[in-house]
């Protein structure tokens, strides 16, 4: 059985390239990408602004809708 210590020192000692490859394995093994979401984000963002675009929303500027906000939390 490897010891952490061990592991560790034998990762610290790959090249950098390879490293940078293994860090990246690492975090997206605790942050799996989800595509299939992204996807669907995507093709909601798409579908917003072509909304906009063809004038069936309005959109209301931003401070607008924080001032809203404000006063929402301050009555």
């Amino acid at each position: 059985m490897i010891k952490t210590k061990d592991l560790f020192d034998e990762a610290i000692s790959l090249p950098v390239e390879i490293r940078t490859q293994l860090v990246d394995k690492l975090l997206r093994s605790l942050h799996p990408t989800q595509k299939e979401i992204d996807e669907l984000w995507a093709d909601e963002a798409e579908k917003r602004v072509k909304e906009i675009k063809s004038g069936k929303v309005k959109t209301i500027p931003g401070e607008e809708v924080f001032k809203k906000i404000h006063d929402r939390l301050n009555s």
